[in-house]
């Protein structure tokens, strides 16, 4: 007994690198399933927050052409349960925001400001200018300049895009996938990315922040 006792003592890993690679990973997997596992029987993880629907077809190709062009490099799309947070983007990003997010695009390097309230913030005319030359709204502003994004978006894959999403869990109907292309026509990127962005976060944006701030 005194053999195996000390066959399975802290002595036995710190001396067998091999054992103490086995062991922490096994302590790692066990404790993340723990964590993991229950969030996919919990309604607010799994269930869409009220006033979350799908992505449009114009609002879809724009999420595309904001992955394309690295904007998540530079703005996250998570507040976390900081006063400091939430009094300068708003309310705390839930996971049932996320639910028709594939990927997620929280991020986490804020050179620039988060986006996940951004939407209704500023007009249309305002996101135009600051996508062909932030400098003329912001003059401070290190983010580069889009002026080619005024070319006809893509409409030819947004169909096939959203059977894919569909197979994922999004509830797109049959009639707004057929209809997908005809939402496009007459659109340039520059018009989905700006749709993309007036929709984030504008179903919880107008909580109160008092009422929303961690203890």
């Amino acid at each position: 007994m005194s053999e195996q006792r000390r066959f399975f003592s802290h002595e036995t890993l710190e001396r067998n690198v091999g054992w103490l690679i086995i062991t922490t990973i096994v302590v790692i997997s066990i404790a993340g399933l723990v964590q993991i596992v229950p969030l996919f029987f919990q309604h607010s993880t799994t269930e869409p927050s009220p006033g979350v629907e799908p992505y449009s077809a114009l609002r879809l190709a724009g999420r595309d052409i904001y992955q394309r062009e690295g904007c998540l490099g530079c703005h996250s799309q998570q507040i976390r349960t900081l006063r400091s947070e939430v009094e300068r983007y708003g309310p705390y990003s839930i996971a049932g925001e996320s639910v028709f997010d594939h990927p997620f695009l929280w991020g986490s390097k804020r050179t620039g400001p988060d986006l996940a309230r951004v939407g209704g913030r500023y007009s249309d005319a305002w996101h135009q200018i600051h996508l062909r030359n932030p400098r003329d709204v912001v003059p401070e502003s290190n983010m580069p300049a889009y002026p080619y994004l005024q070319k006809p978006v893509a409409a030819d894959t947004i169909s096939s895009h959203m059977v894919a999403m569909r197979r994922l869990g999004v509830p797109y109907t049959d009639e707004q996938i057929a209809n997908a292309p005809k939402e496009l026509e007459g659109k340039t990127e520059e018009d989905a990315l700006i749709a993309y962005l007036q929709g984030l976060g504008v179903n919880r944006r107008y909580i109160v922040v008092d009422e929303v701030v961690a203890k």
